[in-house]
């Protein structure tokens, strides 16, 4: 007879506790080094402890979960390279995608690209300009329309998760951001496909310095505590 609560881990409560912790991953609840115990995340979130473990097991092969021994399953802690070569692999990739989308595009996907630039300018910081953000980069990845590429830059994304909160919690960044968008979106229009890669791959490059600068100081602070 097979387990009421094993048959849970493939159904949607093993679903919904995987995306939780995703979610909360992506938005810095759960820091790196921060230990998953799944008692203590079953009664948070409201489920079993099978569904919990599944999530688990699949956040590990996501590579967002390691386990260490003594502590049992963490959040991963991305070393210095690490940081360095998944954002040197991002402008290569979304370069590449902006390359692609001066092409391939349609004047419906440019308007829409316009349009969440202009909404991420009002949406200033905070969880909705993250939001936002985040579907102006996935629409500009769909309008290149390669599969191959979408397909590597989800793997990606789901690293990149570890770094925690987005940059656009400053709202210096975030003007920046809108700025260096636009500038994409500028040789985007003259479908200058050399010119929005550039561009592109500055905007990430921007935001690699900006990430680095955060975690040397989160280290230096936890250092000093």
């Amino acid at each position: 007879m097979t387990n009421q609560d094993d048959s849970l881990s493939s159904g949607p409560q093993g679903s919904s506790a995987y995306q939780r912790l995703l979610d909360e991953i992506r938005n810095g609840a759960l820091l790196p080094g921060d230990r998953l115990r799944e008692v203590e995340l079953s009664n948070r979130i409201g489920v079993s402890r099978t569904p919990v473990r599944e999530a688990i097991r699949n956040l590990e092969a996501d590579g967002l979960v390691s386990h260490i021994p003594r502590l049992g399953a963490t959040v991963r802690k991305l070393e210095y390279a690490e940081v360095m070569e998944l954002y040197e692999m991002r402008a290569v990739l979304e370069g590449t995608a902006a390359r692609l989308a001066a092409r391939a595009a349609s004047e419906v996907e440019m308007s829409e690209l316009a349009h969440l630039n202009e909404q991420l300018a009002q949406a200033g910081t905070g969880p909705e300009a993250t939001r936002i953000n985040r579907v102006f980069h996935d629409t500009l990845l769909d309008a290149a329309k390669n599969r191959f590429l979408s397909k590597s830059m989800l793997s990606l994304q789901k690293a990149l998760l570890i770094l925690g909160p987005s940059q656009l919690l400053d709202s210096e960044r975030a003007e920046e951001a809108v700025t260096e968008h636009r500038r994409v979106m500028s040789a985007l229009l003259e479908r200058d496909g050399a010119a929005a890669e550039a561009e592109m791959r500055a905007h990430i490059q921007t935001a690699q310095r900006i990430r680095i600068r955060a975690l040397q100081k989160r280290n230096r602070n936890a250092e000093q505590d």
